[in-house]
């Protein structure tokens, strides 16, 4: 039995079981107890395209092994999966070592997800080079020399959206390419700013969301836990901005208009601003329009892919409305079908042509 993804394993199960085997890791295990007071152990495993929990019973026969199976271990795990509001579970579990040739092709990823990324991140240095503010230019090219290892290896959140080994370069470089269409339709944003601020808006998450360098278990960071996301990247951007005034370069700088301190000040306020609540962890409100265009930029691309999710993983509870999928709010309904042209009506050869 071939194994399957993570991804396609929410895709396909449904209330009919699927058999099928699946390679991940662990990402973390804790003890819990019921309110009955009954134990149990949660089980976190992850691969290049997703993560998912699964919950292992005291009086399970798997119990005794989920306890001492090593931290970060890849193993593959074969079931009968199915799926529900609540997520997958296997029936029938049982999980097996790999060799040391299935661990190298199960952390090379998803060739799939790899070559999505590949595009993706050489369209993020594209747009970068369409910079034309020679500070914004050098502060972006900068980063992605210093972090853009660290970037690659990146996810946009824990959970929600982009939830995976390299998840915050699909976002960051779909929010860009939005970013990049909107500017000619609202001449009033700056593109370099919007666009650096695209970049900037999450690269706290280096330390919130990072995954190690050989595996797909979310690291966890005292910074991270400590500062959060925006303190974080408010903090990198201004270090690599005062790395770039000791060049030489910097010098030609103080001639430009709008000033170097104005344009650090107005990127600092897109990464501060982007959460566009004080209740959603921004310590700021959106001040001008690349804020508000940020903020609901990165709203829309994370909604969106929380619906992709959505409607892969969800069950057809009545003809075209599915279960509710966290952390959406609703029920979803199938979407409307692209509009298809009817073909020509065919010719009659008979037809007299009118002279």
């Amino acid at each position: 039995m071939s194994p399957i993804t993570i991804s396609a394993i929410k895709e396909q199960a449904g209330e009919v079981p699927i058999v099928a085997a699946i390679h991940a890791q662990l990402q973390s295990r804790n003890a819990r107890t019921t309110k009955g007071g009954k134990p149990y152990l949660e089980l976190v495993f992850a691969d290049a395209t997703g993560h998912f929990s699964l919950k292992i019973w005291s009086d399970s026969p798997i119990y005794d092994a989920a306890e001492k199976l090593a931290d970060n271990a890849i193993v593959r795990l074969e079931g009968e999966w199915t799926q529900n509001q609540y997520g997958v579970n296997p029936n029938h579990l049982a999980w097996h070592q790999l060799d040391a040739t299935a661990i190298a092709n199960f952390l090379a990823g998803d060739p799939v997800t790899r070559e999505k990324q590949e595009r993706d991140y050489a369209d993020i240095q594209q747009l970068c080079g369409s910079i034309a503010d020679p500070r914004l230019h050098g502060l972006c090219a900068h980063f992605l020399q210093q972090m853009g290892d660290r970037f690659r290896r990146t996810a946009a959140a824990k959970k929600n959206h982009h939830a995976r080994r390299g998840g915050l370069v699909e976002h960051v470089a779909q929010m860009m390419r939005s970013a990049a269409a909107l500017c000619p339709v609202y001449p009033e944003l700056n593109r370099d700013l919007i666009l650096t601020g695209v970049l900037f808006h999450d690269c706290g998450k280096l330390w919130e969301n990072s995954y190690p360098e050989d595996g797909f278990g979310q690291i966890h960071s005292i910074h991270g836990e400590m500062l959060g996301h925006i303190p974080l990247g408010i903090e990198l951007v201004n270090k690599l901005w005062n790395d770039l005034l000791a060049t030489p370069e910097a010098e030609a700088w103080k001639a430009l208009k709008p000033s170097t301190e104005m344009t650090r000040l107005h990127l600092l306020h897109l990464i501060g601003s982007h959460h566009g609540q004080h209740e959603f962890g921004s310590p700021v409100l959106p001040r001008t329009p690349e804020a508000f265009a940020l903020h609901y930029i990165d709203n829309l691309d994370a909604k969106m892919e929380m619906l992709r999710d959505a409607y892969s993983q969800a069950t057809e509870i009545a003809p075209g409305i599915y279960d509710r999928v966290f952390p959406l709010p609703t029920s979803l309904v199938r979407p409307l079908a692209t509009f298809t042209p009817p073909p020509p009506a065919p010719s009659d050869p008979e037809a007299v042509t009118p002279g």
